[in-house]
């Protein structure tokens, strides 16, 4: 029995039709154990790697490229926060906000709070100029942040 799950595995063996050849599932596997797991332990690299014919080292190297992925030692939050701080949110409070979120979670950016709960980071930018300063859910944009939505916020998530 290996350690991912059987689903897990149909799920990243479904992207392979889609990619021109197995080292090109590298990601798209990554990030769907990283979704279900909230972090990419050794052993899961592993797996993959026998399961797209590359070497651990291979895969792991592309885990460690790209800065949003998290191993098993510092695994994300059941919630990830991602705050905005490129240029647009910048000129409209988004260090302040961030600060502010950190505080109120009591981390520093990158950090977890200590229920498990949340884990907020900040991001270079989340495509969301229109509505700066904005933040990223997981998946969803929240947009026009002031102080008191950013606690709104964090109420909301601690739930």
């Amino acid at each position: 029995m290996g350690f991912l799950s059987e689903d897990l595995k149909q799920k990243i063996l479904a992207c392979l039709p889609r990619f021109p050849n197995k080292q090109a599932v590298t990601l798209p596997a990554l990030h769907l154990v990283q979704d279900e797991l909230r972090c990419v332990p050794l052993e899961a690299m592993r797996e993959i790697a026998a399961m797209l014919d590359l070497s651990p080292a291979e895969v792991h190297d592309t885990m460690s490229f790209y800065g949003f992925f998290r191993d098993e030692q510092h695994p994300l939050g059941k919630t990830r926060l991602w705050m905005c701080r490129s240029l647009a949110c910048s000129l409209l409070g988004a260090e302040e906000l961030l600060d502010h979120a950190c505080k109120k979670l009591n981390v520093k950016p990158g950090g977890t709070s200590a229920d498990g709960k949340i884990t907020v980071e900040f991001a270079e930018c989340i495509g969301g100029c229109e509505g700066a300063p904005c933040a990223l859910i997981n998946d969803e944009h929240r947009m026009n942040l002031t102080t008191e939505k950013v606690e709104a916020l964090l109420a909301e998530l601690r739930q």
